[in-house]
């Protein structure tokens, strides 16, 4: 299983600068305005070639009572979600009685890894500004500068060090071929497609929202061939999720995602897609898994109903193309064993082994058939392209100033690959990368051409010269 990072302390500390530094991303919303985060936040990182959860909380105020209860609340499920806490603090302010409060509670966690990240350190006598911390008895401050950057790839390499044995992928001992998990918002019928596609009650189906609190692993075989589905807990909006056990469920379901080989979100045809659905749908995507799309409770539905139904999925789901959509009956068991044929092509697609020469081809008569744009008043050169990796397929593609290729031509590049490649059921990946100048900033070394002229201006000046002298003579 992937690790989960919660990232906790008091308001205002950088919590969110970090988020949107380990996921590369904005989603975190920053500002010095003490308190502005108050639910938490969830977001994909990635290390190297280390993936993990992080958790953004809104931070464990010295207020008792309003929205700071709420705000520390939320914390707090936060640290009980998560397998490694970074305690953050600020350095410029020094160690205050709200950090050591919150040091105290978090050392009766003995079985988290804790970790103490003192921030803000820029501008400031490392040193000295980190002294008053060891008084925590958390370990030594890991010191960082999460707007600058600095120090992050040192943090993330002390907690990664000291936990790897902690997070083997214990999933793969357990489980066999491709792996398939079910997700969704709460009943949605994930538990009863899940039976019907293993052919027994192998989890617990009740018409209640949220019967399933955990990641369900159930290897089975159908024809010959190995499977695992995993049947995960529905995920709902943060602000519905208020049981105790519930809390984990989140966690468990976008582990399960990341672990998955495929995705098969289950949609609910009587209620139609909400924006839960997207969030869900976003993770997928950013986790870049093979998706299928089933519809379920499809039966006993009027004509007009199901026309409403597919005009609306065409309308809000046109951004995911690739994934095929079934219409289905979990109950009943209509059109579930169709689902495998969209399994396997989505599996196979996502694993394709692609050769460098088939790639620049590619490349080669997509820029043929539409040339890219000026930039700078140069002309933007592609010069070849190979596979990046696999889960989802990922085409690295080296040229010149490739920074500045528009984002329309990249989705035109994403089409043009996935057309000529036939990929179906998962999302392509393009990654550029520009050549360095082997002469950028060395002012003393000329290039071959600049050489040749200076030496023929040289030649010239020293036999000017030379004519000069004789005729003096």
């Amino acid at each position: 299983m992937k690790p989960v990072i919660a990232l906790v302390g008091r308001p205002n500390v950088g919590k969110s600068t970090l988020f949107n530094r380990l996921t590369k991303s904005r989603d975190a919303l920053v500002a010095n305005i003490p308190g502005l985060t108050r639910d938490r936040q969830y977001g994909e990182g990635r290390f190297d070639d280390h993936r993990f959860i992080v958790i953004d909380t809104g931070g464990i105020g010295e207020e008792e009572g309003g929205v700071d209860t709420y705000m520390a609340s939320q914390s707090f499920r936060a640290i009980e979600e998560a397998d490694i806490i970074c305690f953050m603090v600020d350095a410029r302010a020094g160690a205050i009685p709200g950090d050591a409060s919150i040091a105290n509670q978090l050392r009766s966690y003995d079985e988290k890894k804790i970790f103490l990240v003192a921030n803000k350190i820029d501008g400031v006598d490392a040193d000295v500004a980190l002294a008053d911390f060891y008084s925590f008895g958390l370990g030594e401050p890991i010191p960082v500068a999460a707007s600058q950057s600095r120090g992050i790839s040192n943090l993330m390499e002390t907690i990664l060090s000291e936990c790897e044995a902690d997070f083997d992928d214990e999933a793969e001992d357990k489980s066999r071929g491709i792996k398939i998990a079910a997700v969704g918002r709460p009943n949605v019928g994930k538990s009863t497609l899940v039976n019907r596609m293993l052919g027994e009650e192998r989890v617990v189906v009740y018409d209640m929202p949220g019967t399933t609190r955990d990641s369900i692993y159930s290897p089975y075989e159908r024809r010959g061939k190995d499977y695992t589905l995993i049947d995960t807990a529905g995920v709902r909006r943060r602000g519905k999720v208020n049981e105790t056990v519930e809390k984990f469920s989140v966690i468990k379901a976008l582990q399960a995602i990341q672990d998955a080989h495929v995705v098969i979100l289950v949609l609910d045809a009587r209620e139609g897609i909400v924006d839960q659905d997207l969030h869900l749908l976003g993770f997928v995507l950013e986790a870049g898994r093979a998706l299928v799309i089933a519809v379920n409770k499809w039966d006993g539905m009027e004509p007009n109903e199901k026309n409403a139904v597919k005009r609306e999925l065409q309308r809000r789901l046109n951004f995911i193309n690739f994934a095929k959509i079934h219409f289905i009956s979990a109950l009943h068991g209509t059109a579930v064993g169709d689902l495998y044929g969209s399994i396997e092509k989505a599996h196979k697609s996502a694993e394709i082994e692609m050769t460098t020469s088939e790639l620049t081809r590619i490349l080669e008569n997509a820029v043929n058939a539409h040339a890219l744009p000026l930039s700078r008043g140069r002309r933007i050169k592609l010069r070849y392209a190979h596979q990046g990796g696999s889960h989802p397929p990922t085409v690295v593609i080296h040229g010149n100033q490739t920074d500045n290729v528009p984002d329309s031509y990249k989705r035109y590049l994403e089409n043009t690959f996935r057309e000529a490649l036939r990929l179906e059921g998962t999302p392509i990946r393009i990654e550029f990368k520009t050549g360095r100048n082997p002469y950028a900033g060395r002012r003393n070394i000329l290039t071959p051409r600049q050489l040749a002229k200076k030496r023929r201006m040289m030649e010239h000046v020293r036999k000017t010269d030379k004519k000069k002298k004789n005729k003096k003579k």
